[in-house]
């Protein structure tokens, strides 16, 4: 191959490389068509219908809302934007409830007092926060009739927009709880650096209180994620690649619930100390007792000197680890456990723990070092192409099942949570079982991907097909929405 042409593919490759990158570094693979919407895919239980708004198109749903409020109640639109917020903008709601008693409605919603001050009609006020005899055009007051002045009206506003407060600005009057809706704030606030933190902070608080709106958690992102249903399903954004959870917000994790990946976030946390120990990336071989270290995804280890095939995570032999049952996913309860000591049941709820979280910690290093496998992927199929054995396309299957290891493993690691606070029970032996099976695929699969040549493609694309059916079936059954 002359020069030219070599440096012809090589351009060529590291174009497709970059545009690759963005793809493989998901774990999730956003299906979206042109118009930023994910469309619900059949047959995929973690599938489900959202929108990609800009910040633009969030104002202008949220002002149509607004809107069509003042319209239906005939209110002032900052009256009505308040209404909307504090009523987790359920607008047949609030015109309900506006309708059947608006004083009521408005006490609820923090925007009328209880008890209304009468207000003086003297031309000179004293301002109770400064002291200071006032005209009455400077002094400025709410629905609940307490009359400050305006500097001081603006120092509060101030100091509680530093402290990151918006729409829950109160009055400044002791025990008065009236909020300040935001065009009172904006007539009163000058400064326009102040004044643009405040729009943000309160557009900021009208999203988190919508029910189909959501902030993608990516950092510097600004995308709002729209979706008709708050539930535990899939969101990723075509913005920053990021994949999260549309109920709670936090990193995806079927199958387990959002109740129970916080309260294991909280207890990994707490424990990280007590589990330090078992995050040492070295073990000693089982037969031959030299020191190894892990340097791929795959659990399925081979002795580099005496070629012993063991399981990372419980040192077994692997010629009999996985034929019939995935054992060394599944965590053994003492039986007699209840008679024993406090002491020794605080021992046996430690070790459960630790088995867990060992588990959950091994497979997130896991998906880290199969970076390196992706790369040295890369790297062979570059070396294929330049020496003619193939087309990008022929290789193309290697990187899908470096995707697919990635999924199935992402959601794998997911599952111990599930399982460390799922009740001993019929349902509980259903799901270790099918977390078995996908495990031992998961590491089939793994072990199949780090050794793949061109002759292998049928036998992986086989593997792969199995793998994925696994990791479906799964969250099929278990995913809580």
């Amino acid at each position: 191959m002359s020069q030219e042409m070599k440096s012809q593919c090589s351009d060529e490759y590291h174009s497709s490389d970059e545009d690759m990158d963005e793809d493989i570094n998901n774990y999730y693979e956003d299906m979206g068509d042109d118009n930023d919407v994910n469309e619900i895919q059949e047959d995929d239980p973690e599938s489900f219908e959202f929108e990609l708004l800009k910040v633009e198109d969030v104002e202008r749903l949220l002002n149509e809302s607004v809107e069509t409020l003042c319209k239906a109640i005939n209110v002032a639109p900052s009256l009505a934007k308040l209404l909307l917020h504090m009523q987790k903008w359920l607008s047949t709601d609030v015109i309900a409830r506006y309708r059947q008693d608006s004083s009521k409605l408005l006490r609820d919603s923090r925007l009328a007092p209880t008890n209304v001050v009468q207000v003086c009609n003297s031309p000179f006020t004293t301002c109770p926060v400064c002291l200071q005899r006032c005209p009455a055009e400077i002094m400025s007051g709410l629905t609940c009739g307490h009359r400050f002045c305006n500097d001081c009206w603006q120092q509060h506003f101030a100091v509680q927009i530093q402290t990151a407060v918006s729409t829950g600005i109160e009055c400044m009057f002791k025990d008065c709880c009236v909020l300040v809706p935001e065009d009172f704030v904006l007539q009163i606030v000058t400064n326009p650096k102040i004044r643009d933190k405040y729009q943000e902070f309160c557009f900021r608080d009208y999203v988190n209180s919508h029910p189909e709106l959501r902030f993608c958690p990516g950092p510097n992102c600004s995308t709002v994620i729209r979706a008709t249903e708050r539930k535990a399903k899939r969101v990723v954004c075509k913005e920053c690649n990021t994949c999260f959870c549309f109920r709670c917000g936090i990193d995806y994790h079927a199958p387990t619930d959002c109740d129970t990946i916080k309260k294991w976030l909280t207890k990994c946390a707490d424990d990280s100390e007590t589990a330090n120990y078992i995050s040492a990336h070295t073990k000693d071989c089982p037969k031959c007792h030299v020191c190894i270290e892990k340097n791929g995804g795959c659990n399925h280890m081979q002795c580099s000197k005496c070629k012993h095939d063991f399981c990372w995570m419980c040192l077994g032999d692997w010629k009999t680890h996985g034929s019939e049952y995935y054992e060394c996913s599944r965590y053994k309860e003492n039986p007699n456990i209840a008679n024993e000591s406090a002491h020794a049941q605080a021992r046996e709820a430690l070790k459960k723990y630790l088995f867990y979280f060992e588990r959950w910690e091994n497979h997130a290093k896991s998906l880290q070092l199969e970076e390196q496998t992706l790369d040295n992927i890369k790297k062979r199929i570059e070396e294929k192409v330049m020496n003619n054995s193939g087309t990008w396309i022929d290789w193309q299957y290697l990187l899908d099942a470096a995707f697919l290891l990635k999924k199935c493993r992402y959601t794998l690691q997911y599952t111990y949570p599930y399982a460390y606070y799922l009740d001993k029970g019929p349902r509980k032996s259903l799901f270790e079982y099918q977390q078995a099976q996908l495990e031992a695929e998961v590491e089939n699969l793994s072990w199949k991907v780090e050794r793949a040549e061109i002759t292998d493609r049928g036998d992986l694309e086989n593997q792969m097909d199995i793998a994925e059916k696994r990791r479906l079936t799964l969250v099929r059954d278990f995913l809580e929405l």
